[in-house]
């Protein structure tokens, strides 16, 4: 049986040694897969409501008008935007990697006693995919493109969620400067009343300073209220990206915020895109670990060519041109285990975003946890301190008729005066900071901003 020419064997032998180099990346798949059915079902809910945007959340024409102002205005989020254009630019440059490329030239030369030359010519180049190395880098880029706009969506919807607890907290800053306004009138009423007690010779000076200094302290907390309400007006303004102050007619009382339905686990990881974002690094990642192991097996390139010489331009435009055509196979055999390391770092790269993708399911879940959590705690809190106030308040009608009739001292009455106020203050806050929780909820729980 006669041997085969050795110019058969070397690319076999080049063959067997590259399949030999292909890497074997772990089945990230399965294992999210697993991950995710490890999550227990979220605690059942009470009144919630199944929505499909957070804006969905606040019934207020106003608010709308700020997130889509936000949304399309937004610095940061304009940024983000131009991130994406670019991973967007740069698959499709990447794309163009696997089609042929050509080029033209034109070259004119003269020398001492010769005539003028002119050499024009034409080639082509392009490079076989034969192992997807190529395909696989245009995936990866594709991959990036899509992990971008994944973090884009992230962003719009952090943004919506914003300004929408922005504008509530301008809704709860200025219940608590009206309820620090009540708190100072009260405070004055007593001035005056002791005033008059202490004309009609029933009261001594000490009690007109209590007061005082109750009133001067209410003032200085007002004072600083004031100047919150308009630190958050300045905040708000930054977030939908205005240059000039905001005019808003805001509401007197908190709107009516929804509780979202937290649905099953793997319905609601579906949603976040930040989780998506995570899972396509994997992605991205797992596919340029391929290309690297790929360019370690022989690549197959071809080129063809058209060039003339002729002795004006016109008549080197390729007008008797001479062709050429070239195949070249290359293989790499020796550059220092440059190539290994490389396959080793993208190999290493694919499992870091891996653990990064475990970060983001473990944090989204602990997320919604917290945020179901509190939505409990806070319901709770509510309840108690909604009783208490009111028991505060007849509490306080009490003090009042008996200072007015000497069975108790103003130092009392102040103490019971304030202790009202502190705790509708709290009830306020706590309700301001449960309609926001339920923002954070559906934040958690993927809903998005609007398209």
């Amino acid at each position: 049986m006669p041997r085969p020419p050795l110019y058969l064997l070397l690319p076999l032998a080049l063959l067997v040694h590259g399949c030999a180099t292909t890497g074997t990346s772990p089945d990230y798949s399965s294992q999210a897969e697993q991950l995710r059915n490890e999550i227990t079902a979220w605690p059942a809910q009470a009144d919630a409501a199944e929505v499909g945007h957070l804006t969905q959340l606040i019934d207020s024409d106003q608010l709308h008008q700020l997130v889509s102002q936000a949304l399309d205005n937004n610095p940061g989020l304009q940024q983000t935007w131009l991130v994406l254009r670019q991973r967007q630019a740069e698959q499709r440059r990447i794309a163009g990697g696997r089609l042929p490329s050509a080029s033209a030239g034109f070259q004119a030369s003269r020398s001492e006693d010769t005539d003028s030359s002119y050499t024009g010519s034409v080639s082509v180049s392009w490079e076989l995919d034969l192992w997807h190395r190529l395909g696989d880098e245009v995936a990866a880029a594709g991959s990036d493109s899509a992990q971008q706009q994944a973090l884009y969506q992230s962003a719009r919807d952090t943004l919506s969620a914003e300004v929408m607890q922005g504008w509530l907290g301008l809704i709860a800053q200025q219940r608590a400067l009206e309820i620090e306004q009540r708190r100072l009138a009260t405070l004055e009423q007593n001035e005056a009343l002791i005033l008059q007690r202490y004309r009609a010779g029933l009261g001594s000076l000490n009690d007109l300073d209590s007061a005082r200094s109750a009133s001067a302290s209410s003032r200085a907390t007002l004072a600083a209220d004031t100047q919150t309400l308009a630190q958050q007006q300045r905040a708000l303004q930054v977030l939908v990206g205005s240059s000039q102050p905001l005019a808003l007619q805001m509401p007197a009382d908190y709107p009516g915020v929804i509780t979202p339905l937290a649905e099953q686990p793997t319905q609601t990881l579906e949603r976040r895109p930040d989780l998506r974002a995570a899972w396509l690094a994997i992605e991205a990642e797992s596919l340029r670990t391929r290309a690297a192991y790929k360019d370690m097996l022989p690549s197959i390139s071809l080129q063809a060519a058209l060039q003339d010489i002729a002795e004006n331009p016109a008549q080197a435009l390729l007008t008797d041109p001479l062709w050429s055509l070239l195949g070249e196979l290359s293989a790499p055999l020796y550059q220092g285990g440059a190539l290994r390391a490389a396959a080793d770092i993208a190999e290493l790269t694919a499992a870091e975003r891996w653990q990064a993708y475990r970060e983001t399911l473990l944090g989204a879940v602990n997320e919604v946890s917290d945020a179901l959590g509190q939505e409990q705690a806070l319901d709770q809190q509510q309840a108690h301190i909604t009783e208490a106030l009111a028991r505060q308040r007849n509490s306080l009608t009490q003090y009042q008729r008996r200072y007015r009739t000497g069975g108790a001292t103003l130092l009392e009455l102040l103490e019971v005066q304030q202790q009202t106020y502190d705790l509708e203050a709290q009830l306020d806050t706590l309700i301001y900071n449960r309609l926001t929780n339920r923002i954070t909820l559906g934040l958690a729980l993927g809903l998005g901003a609007p398209e």
